[in-house]
């Protein structure tokens, strides 16, 4: 058939079209890599395609001769849902430089059954990668718990990729990732610093908690507390971690985990809402629903343990999930309707929660691009969940001290055994609590110090601050226990009373006008530069007194006033006043103000932040200086508290002040510090603390037998001494050495208490068998080095 000319030259249009597009894909579908880019990191998708293959399991002969698998160009980070079925990925290297590269590839998260990457060179000889959890750790071709493959690319040549993906039913997630080692590196040390905060507030929660419900026998707490934990193993397992460390050989355990901790965190989860909320007072129908999604969670559990099948079992776990947090945000929305009252803390915990796993289904979509926040925003929202069910957990326990206190009297016949079996609790709690607290608040700090990225320095700073939350509550605790066993005891030394109450002043300043509220302090002539006093506990007191007036005011002003009336053979009477023009304090509860776990709190439509443990400990520290404090207050006004305390004046011989000073350099001139500690994470807070000191050598020992046998065979100027450690403890090690177990020469070696034990009798004891100094952890690095410095000098 013999063409016109117009139809002859839209052929050779069509013709030319279809030879610029195959020639475009040609080249779109290879990556060129030189010296230059394999520093980089980049998404391969646009060079890539994907084949389903369904059921068929191809070998890769049988993938590269078939003519039924349909490649087609691979989405950023495309979400291929839940399935069962198999995939495959192809896409090319082309190495242009003239040594080989060494690249790393990630791609599927850590729980896909099969991911195994063919590597055919130039030559046609073929290579096989293996990943995936359905095979054993050890035969992975990368120690690595995640979906990653390091090969090598010859110089000048092509290198094609075929990528075999397998799931049990799980969502697969396909980004290709080509990564260099050095950027690897930086990523996986970047995790493992989020990841560590992560998992250790979830372990520190569950434990705390657990702890609660022994001690209190309330259920909310057990649920909690089992809600934390499982939550904490689901997404240990899905960041692949309960694969590699748990199960390695693969098998039922590992299949099954992601299901199994999934039903469970939902249950528990359900429980702990039902419970707290108290939802059979407000809806018997929301109660039939909660049964209901109980008995579903009782049906995937049977299912996951009886059934192979996990195709269905995935997306059912995921509706329970879902199913469940619309029965939260009912139950929350009905209880406000209904009492026009709302727990903050448990809603904004649920928000968070949810935040998260919007996020993160908005990235599977590809709504929000894939890094490392979007990829991460369900454990994200997970961790500031926790944070804030915690928050209300503690309002729990302070509504139910306050109920339970009316039932002392009955327990009188028993105050004994109980005050020691708490002693011993709260003793144990406060070392495993401060280990961890340690090592968090150290590297956030550090973390917020070496990064210039503005997310991490925010996310250091809720660490931070939710750690400093902690530690208050947890020195509060342990002070109630010393008051009630009469072991606290004032520590005398001169200090700048002035310059002290000032720094105080100053830092509320700040958090009263944060509040909108206007903040003055005043002081009197005459004041006493220095005196003999416990700066420590008065800075206890002002806190606690200004922490209550700012609490309980919500408008107005605060007043801080310092006075001093002298008095003979050097004394002077201190009077520090605080007046606010806040809730007040009604006649009948101005008496037991005092008393522990007490908290003014008629106003049932607020809620008060604390353990209501202040001013009982302001009460006992005032008594123990021998002065006075008077509160009077009158409801809807405010209140005015007066406390009175006599110091011994100081003489200040004037000094010439040093212009230019400089600031504290931390030089030790060449000693050698050993730290005996058995602590992985207190050596990491150590190591951090110390590798900024100039001239310092720093060796550790992880028990006091090594140390001793340490300090035996070579020479240290200084010891920093952990206190409870298995083997032998610190105070064994401590009067071995002052013995001469180690040496005659080395006997008055000094050595530093650092510990996690706050108890006053710990205290005395350290410094009864010999040693220099007592530290608490967390341990501030400015007041370690100081006494370092002077001991080593």
């Amino acid at each position: 058939m013999k063409l016109n000319k117009p139809t002859l030259n839209r052929t050779r249009l069509l013709c030319l079209t279809v030879i610029l597009t195959l020639s475009f894909q040609s080249i779109k579908a290879q990556y060129i890599i030189d010296e230059v880019s394999a520093k980089k990191t980049v998404s391969l998708h646009e060079h890539a395609s994907i084949a389903f293959a369904g059921n068929k399991n191809y070998n890769i002969n049988e993938v590269l001769n078939s003519k039924a698998l349909l490649f087609k160009p691979l989405l950023e980070n495309q979400d291929l849902g839940f399935t069962n079925e198999h995939y495959w990925v192809k896409f090319q290297l082309h190495n242009a430089s003239e040594s080989d590269i060494v690249p790393f590839i990630e791609t599927c998260r850590p729980i896909v059954d099969v991911a195994e990457l063919y590597i055919i060179r130039k030559n046609k000889e073929i290579e096989v990668l293996k990943s995936g959890d359905a095979i054993p750790f050890a035969k992975r071709n990368l120690n690595n718990r995640k979906t990653l493959f390091r090969m090598v690319l010859e110089p000048q040549a092509t290198t094609t990729f075929y990528l075999h993906l397998k799931s049990d039913g799980e969502t697969i997630n396909v980004p290709i990732i080509l990564r260099s080692a050095d950027h690897e590196l930086e990523k996986v040390s970047f995790e493992q610093n989020i990841f560590g905060f992560f998992y250790g507030i979830l372990i520190l929660a569950a434990i705390v908690y657990i702890f609660f419900f022994f001690g209190m026998k309330e259920q909310s707490f057990l649920y909690y507390g089992l809600y934390v934990l499982f939550i904490g193993l689901l997404q240990f397992s899905v960041d692949g971690y309960f694969y590699q460390y748990i199960a390695p050989d693969g098998g039922w355990l590992t299949e099954h985990c992601v299901l199994l901790t999934a039903t469970f965190a939902n249950f528990f989860l359900g429980m702990y809402a039902f419970t707290f909320l108290k939802i059979q007072k407000f809806s018997k129908l929301l109660s039939k629903m909660f049964y209901t999604l109980f008995a579903l969670d009782f049906l995937a559990l049977l299912t996951i343990i009886f059934l192979k099948d996990h195709h269905f079992q995935y997306p059912f776990a995921n509706a329970l999930g879902l199913l469940l947090l619309v029965l939260i945000v009912s139950s929350i929305s009905l209880i406000y309707v209904r009492t026009k009252k709302i727990d903050l803390f448990f809603t904004l915990g649920i928000l968070f929660l949810i935040t998260g796993f919007v996020v993160f289904i908005m990235k599977n979509f590809g709504i929000l691009p894939s890094v490392f926040w979007t990829d991460n925003s369900s454990k994200l929202g997970t961790g500031i969940e926790v944070i804030f069910l915690s928050l209300s957990m503690a309002n729990l326990i302070r509504n139910l001290k306050n109920e339970r206190e009316h039932l002392q009297e009955l327990a009188l016949q028993r105050s004994e055994e109980m005050n020691e079996l708490k002693s011993y609790f709260l003793s144990n709690i406060s070392h495993e609590l401060r280990t961890p607290l340690n090592a968090i608040l150290t590297t956030a700090k550090t973390i917020a110090k070496d990064s210039t990225e503005k997310h991490v320095q925010d996310g250091s700073q809720i660490i931070k601050y939710s750690t400093y939350s902690l530690l208050s509550s947890v020195n509060d605790i342990l002070d109630f226990s010393k008051i009630e066993k009469n072991e606290i005891k004032l520590e005398y030394s001169n200090f700048d009373l002035v310059k002290t109450v000032e720094h105080i002043a100053n830092n509320f300043a700040r958090e009263a006008e944060d509040k909108g509220l206007d903040f003055s302090f005043q002081k009197s002539e005459d004041l006493p530069e220095m005196v003999d006093g416990d700066s420590e506990r008065l800075n206890q007191i002002l806190h606690n007194i200004l922490s209550n007036a700012i609490k309980f005011t919500n408008e107005g002003f605060i007043k801080f006033k310092l006075e001093a009336q002298k008095q003979k053979d050097n004394h002077v009477l201190m009077t520090f006043t605080v007046s606010d023009t806040g809730i007040g304090i009604s006649k009948d509860r101005i008496n037991s103000i005092y008393d522990s776990f007490s908290q003014e709190s008629i106003n049932n439509k607020r809620k008060f932040g604390g353990l209501g443990l202040g001013l009982y400990i302001v009460k006992h520290l005032v008594n123990l200086h021998k002065g006075q404090i008077k509160i009077e207050s009158t409801p809807e006004l405010g209140t005015v508290c007066e406390i009175q305390l006599k110091y011994k004046s100081i003489a200040v011989t004037k000094q010439i002040a040093i212009e230019n000073e400089t600031a504290l350099e931390y030089d030790l001139k060449g000693k050698t510090i050993l730290v005996v500690e058995d602590n992985a994470m207190n050596q990491m807070v150590i190591k951090m603390i110390t590798k900024k000191w100039l001239n310092t050598s720093v060796d550790f020992a992880n028990n006091g037998e090594e140390g001793l046998k340490k300090l035996t065979e070579n020479h240290y100027d200084i010891i920093l001494m952990d206190l409870q450690m298995p083997v032998m403890d610190g105070y064994e090690a401590t009067i071995a050495i002052r013995k001469g177990d180690a040496g005659e020469h080395k006997k008055g070696i000094p050595i530093i208490a650092l510990t996690a034990d706050v108890m006053e009798s710990t205290k005395t004891r350290v410094i009864e068998i010999g040693m220099n100094k007592y530290l608490s952890k967390p341990v501030d690095k400015d007041t370690l080095f100081e006494i370092v410095k002077l001991l080593v000098n």
